[in-house]
């Protein structure tokens, strides 16, 4: 029999890599959380319910584990062949983890929305599951207290046991490594999965089109953010320019639906599309760690959400 010190150090060694999905209606804090444990943008966030559209891979490195976030589109009830596409993504997603984080806000008593999604839940027996209540900045201690209650007897109702389940406030840095803590031992034991330093394996592109999105979202009108699609053209390294001053260049289409929204995209004289390239070219810049030249142009794409033939150019 191998010596106490010799067992001991076996057991330590175990390395485990895996990966975890968060799920949850829109809105919930799942881009937010999966940024805050990442340590850098690498899902949009917005107060608009429903902005993610592709299940964005973080990567949390850990000398003695990988865990891999799969930030999921909100579960909701469909209107759109989009919406009918967004939750097929999210059942897929569901089916191939190792285990599940389903985000609940404090701030808001469980509806029909989360109960919809925990029953589909329960039907997945061997995943693992883990409660995740966020946005505990919003709340005092009571309400808090009454939400955890309340989560832990919605799994009780539904015949099955959270593994755990643990408040957290991704905007006030409040037990976000504590998330990483429960989920990974839930992880089976893996050599790492992605190279050391790589946070997320979603293609620059489709990051870039994303930040855009995010930029192109804020402050426009209630009916709008589901009809803003961006596609990257190209991104192509300016010619000619000294070695210590690189320039990218990134052509990119802001796509809507009717030609009425344009000029709500566009603005004033043009002034809020400078304001969405000046937003978003500053994360890009930061994304890709060079100077970036950003050429957007609006276009109409006549209700893509509707149309399969319009959502392939488009990328769902």
């Amino acid at each position: 029999m191998a010596p106490m010190s010799a067992r001991n150090q076996e057991t330590e060694a175990v390395h485990r890599a895996g990966f975890a999905c968060f799920v949850g209606r829109p809105n919930a804090g799942k881009s937010t959380l999966t940024n805050a444990l990442v340590g850098q943008k690498v899902a949009i966030t917005s107060n608009r319910p429903q902005t993610t559209r592709h299940t964005v891979r973080g990567i949390v490195h850990r000398p003695d584990a990988q865990l891999i976030l799969v930030d999921t589109p909100g579960l909701h009830k469909p209107r759109t062949l989009l919406g009918e596409r967004l939750n097929d993504v999210v059942r897929t997603t569901w089916a191939e983890v190792d285990v599940i984080g389903f985000c609940l806000p404090a701030d808001q008593k469980l509806g029909p929305g989360d109960r919809f999604i925990a029953k589909e839940l329960a039907e997945i027996r061997k995943t693992p599951k883990v409660a995740i209540v966020t946005k505990t900045d919003l709340v005092d201690s009571k309400t808090l207290a009454e939400q955890l209650i309340a989560v832990d007897q919605l799994g009780k109702e539904l015949g099955f046991e959270w593994q755990q389940i643990v408040p957290v406030s991704a905007v006030g840095d409040k037990q976000v490594q504590l998330v990483a803590d429960l989920l990974i031992p839930l992880l089976p034991e893996s050599p790492p999965l992605y190279p050391e330093g790589d946070l997320t394996d979603e293609p620059e592109q489709v990051m870039v089109a994303e930040l855009i999105r995010e930029a192109a979202l804020e402050g426009v009108r209630d009916e709008l953010p589901h009809s803003i699609a961006v596609v990257v053209e190209e991104m192509i390294p300016r010619e000619n320019r000294p070695a210590d001053r690189p320039l990218l260049d990134i052509h990119a289409n802001v796509y809507i639906e009717r030609p009425s929204q344009k000029g709500i995209i566009i603005g004033p004289k043009g002034s809020r599309l400078k304001e969405v390239g000046m937003k978003s070219r500053k994360h890009i810049e930061a994304l890709l760690g060079t100077p970036v030249f950003l050429d957007l142009h609006v276009k109409v794409a006549k209700d893509w959400q509707r149309d399969p033939k319009q959502l392939r150019k488009l990328g769902f």
